[in-house]
C-alpha cells in the first residue's frame, strides 16, 4: 500500500505497460458489434433452429443462398472452423502487440505515452503545464475493476490518456502526477529503504499486473477507492425537479401545445415532426439526471475532487489556481426554491470544437445557498472573508442598499429595460465581478491572478448613449466575460484599474504551485 507522499512504483521514471485488458476495452468491443451483426443476419437460421426443436414439421424459414448452407453442402466445416480459429489467433496476436508496444512513464518533468507497432507515436505532457488529471470509470470497465486517466494539458488537444489501469493503480498514479505537477519532489530511494521493500524483478511486476487483471475479471468489482466525504449532498428529487424546471421545459410545453392543436384540427403530419423532438427532450433529461447522480465534491491535498455519474463514473481533481472564471446562475423557475448552479472556465486540453470541451464545466448542478457557499469556498479559497457579502448580498441577490456595483446608467435603460439596475461590475482587490440578468440571474467572478486582459468595446448605439461593453478576457468556456451597457467613463477607468490589479495579483499569487513550501521540508538532501 502506497503511503501518503510516497510515489508508487508506476511513477518511478521507467517505462511501464498498461493493463493487459486495455486492447479489449479500446478496440475489442468492435468484435462484439461485428458478432451482433452476424447474429442479426443469421436470425432466420437461429429462429428456425429453435422452432424445429419444438415443432419438427414447421416449414423451413431459411433463405436460399445462406453461407452456412454452402459450407454444409460442400463439406467445408473443418476449413471454416480453421479459418475462424486463424482469425481469432490473428486478433489475439494484434491485441498482444498493441498492448506490448503501448507504454507510459512518469518522470520528474513529463508524463509520456508511446504506442504503435508499425507507425510509432509518442505524446508528452510537461508536468509544469498540467491543469488536472481526470479519472473515468466506464460502466463495463468498472465491472472489471479498471479505470482510465486523462492528463489535462494547457493547450488545445494536448491531453495525454492512460487507458486502462486498475482502479487502485489509477488513483496512485493520479496522486503522483498531481504531486509532481505542484512542485513536490520526494526522496524515493529513502522512502523505499525505510519501508524495507526489496526491488522486484520486471517478471514479477508483470505477473502482478496480469494477476490483478484476472482478479478483476473473476471478482467483477472495482477496487475500493478512498473517497473523501462530500461537502454537498444533492437529493435525487431536487435533481429531477431542477431538470424539469429548466428552460427546456418551456420549449416542451410549447411542443405539447402544438401536438394538441394538430390533433384537434386534424393535422396529423405534425405528430411525425414534433413527437421525435419530445423523445429527444426525454433522452436529454434522462442523460442529464444520470450524469449528475452520485455527485460529490470534497477538498483534498491535491485540489478539489469532484465525482459524478451513475453508469460512467468520472472523477476530476481541480488543482488550486487552475480555475479562471466562476459563474453562479439561477433560472426563473428555480427562484422560489432558492436553487443555484455553478460552472467554471478551466483548461480542459480539448479542442474548442469538441463536445467534451465543457464536460467538467458544471461543478455544482443544483444547490441551495449553503451548498453554493461551501462550493465557492473550495474553488475560490483566495477570496478574502470581507468580500463574501459581495457574492450573495450584492452579487447574486442584489442590488441591495449601498450597492457597490457600477450599474447601467438610466440613460441606457432602453438597452436593459428589465435588468439595468442589476447589470454592472465591481473590481475588488482579488477579483472582478460581473452581475447580469433580472429574470435569469447571473454572477460571474474572475480571479485577477488569472485574468489575461480587459477590453472595452463601443458600437454606434453605445456611443450615442455614452455607454460601452467591457470584456474580461480569459480562457474559452461557458462563462461569458462580456458585460454590455455600462457607463463609458467607468469602463475606461476599469480598463486601467483592472490591468494594474491583475499584475499585482499575478505577482503575489502562488496557488498554482501549492506544494512548493512543503518540498523544502520533505525532500531529503
Amino acid at each position: 500500500m502506497t503511503q501518503p507522499g510516497e510515489r508508487s512504483s508506476l511513477s518511478d521514471g521507467e517505462w511501464h505497460r498498461l493493463n493487459p485488458l486495455t486492447p479489449l476495452f479500446r478496440g475489442g468491443f468492435v468484435l462484439v458489434v461485428v458478432a451482433g451483426i452476424v447474429i442479426s443476419n443469421l436470425r432466420e437460421r437461429i429462429v428456425d433452429f429453435f422452432v424445429r426443436i419444438s415443432v419438427p414439421d414447421a416449414p423451413d424459414l431459411n433463405q436460399p443462398g445462406d453461407p452456412i448452407d454452402y459450407v454444409l453442402a460442400h463439406n467445408l466445416v473443418l476449413l471454416a472452423l480453421l479459418a475462424v480459429l486463424g482469425i481469432v489467433l490473428i486478433l489475439v496476436g494484434l491485441f498482444y502487440l498493441s498492448w506490448r508496444f503501448h507504454t507510459f512513464r512518469i518522470t520528474g518533468d513529463n508524463v509520456e505515452v508511446r504506442q504503435g507497432v508499425l507507425f510509432r507515436s509518442q505524446r508528452r505532457a510537461p508536468l509544469d503545464r498540467v491543469q488536472g488529471v481526470n479519472l473515468t470509470r466506464p460502466t463495463v470497465a468498472r465491472l472489471f475493476g479498471m479505470a482510465k486517466l486523462e492528463v489535462v494539458g494547457a493547450g488545445s488537444d494536448s491531453n495525454v490518456k492512460l487507458e486502462y489501469l486498475s482502479t487502485s493503480n489509477a488513483e496512485q498514479v493520479r496522486a503522483d502526477i498531481l504531486r509532481l505537477a505542484s512542485g513536490r519532489r520526494l526522496a524515493e530511494a529513502q522512502a523505499r529503504q525505510a519501508a524495507g521493500r526489496p526491488p522486484g524483478s520486471r517478471v514479477a511486476a508483470a505477473a502482478s499486473v496480469v494477476t490483478d487483471a484476472v482478479n478483476g475479471m473473476v471478482l467483477g468489482a472495482e477496487g475500493p477507492v478512498a473517497e473523501p466525504a462530500s461537502v454537498v449532498e444533492i437529493p435525487v428529487l431536487r435533481l429531477i425537479l431542477s431538470r424539469l424546471l429548466g428552460s427546456s421545459t418551456l420549449v416542451l410545453l410549447i411542443l405539447i401545445g402544438v401536438i394538441v392543436w394538430g390533433s384537434v384540427v386534424g393535422t396529423l403530419w405534425i405528430l411525425f415532426s414534433v413527437v421525435p423532438a419530445i423523445l429527444g427532450f426525454g433522452a436529454y433529461w434522462v442523460r442529464s439526471i444520470t450524469k449528475s447522480l452520485r455527485y460529490s465534491i470534497a477538498p483534498t491535498a491535491d485540489g478539489v475532487r469532484i465525482t459524478y455519474g451513475l453508469f460512467t463514473t468520472i472523477t476530476e481533481i481541480l488543482p488550486p489556481g487552475r480555475i479562471h472564471a466562476v459563474e453562479i446562475s439561477q433560472p426563473l423557475l428555480w427562484r422560489p426554491a432558492g436553487w443555484w448552479s455553478i460552472r467554471v472556465n478551466r483548461l480542459s486540453g480539448k479542442s474548442t470544437s469538441s463536445q467534451e470541451s465543457d464536460q467538467f464545466a458544471d461543478v455544482l448542478p443544483v444547490g441551495d445557498r449553503a451548498d453554493v457557499e461551501r462550493v465557492l469556498r473550495l474553488i475560490l479559497p483566495g477570496l478574502p472573508e470581507q468580500e463574501w457579502p459581495l457574492v450573495f448580498d450584492h452579487g447574486i441577490l442584489g442590488p441591495a442598499p449601498a450597492d457597490p456595483f457600477t450599474n447601467t446608467p438610466r440613460r441606457a435603460l432602453i438597452l436593459r429595460p428589465l435588468a439595468w439596475k442589476r447589470n454592472g461590475f465591481l473590481l475588488s482587490r482579488d477579483a472582478l465581478f460581473f452581475r447580469r440578468g433580472a429574470i435569469w440571474r447571473q454572477l460571474a467572478i474572475f480571479p485577477l491572478a488569472r485574468l489575461q486582459s480587459v477590453g472595452v468595446e463601443q458600437g454606434p448605439v453605445d456611443r450615442a448613449l455614452g455607454v460601452a461593453a467591457v470584456h474580461a478576457h480569459t480562457i474559452v468556456g461557458r462563462v461569458s466575460g462580456r458585460l454590455s451597457a455600462v457607463d463609458r467613463d467607468a469602463a475606461v477607468a476599469l480598463f486601467a484599474d483592472a490591468e494594474a490589479a491583475a499584475l499585482a495579483a499575478g505577482v503575489s499569487d502562488h496557488s498554482h504551485r501549492w506544494a512548493d513550501e512543503e518540498d523544502a521540508t520533505e525532500v531529503v538532501p
